[in-house]
């Protein structure tokens, strides 16, 4: 399937989300379940972070790099991180 890493951005092309711009903040480490655990500040608090399939996202190439590194380093990120993050990708990617 896709490969993705935390930290990367994600537009939703599933759901009621549909159309939506995501970062990615976990990656399941199960190799049957292809899920990650998706926020974008807004409709999807970091603490309340969306489960989604990877079937269901259109992965894009860039990486937020604070984010990245705040969660490897296990640090928690906050919405008004992942808010900033991604105000300069919008748009649908359906």
């Amino acid at each position: 399937m896709y490969k993705v890493v935390p930290g990367q951005v994600v537009y939703s092309k599933a759901g009621r989300d549909k159309g939506r711009v995501f970062i990615v903040l976990e990656v399941c480490e199960d190799p049957e379940m292809e899920y990650v655990r998706i926020a974008d500040g807004k409709l999807r608090k970091a603490d309340k972070a969306k489960l989604k399939k990877l079937k269901h996202l259109i992965p894009t190439g860039d990486i937020i790099g604070v984010i990245e590194t705040k969660l490897k380093s296990k640090n928690e990120v906050t919405d008004a991180e992942i808010r900033k993050a991604l105000r300069g990708f919008s748009g649908s990617r359906t």
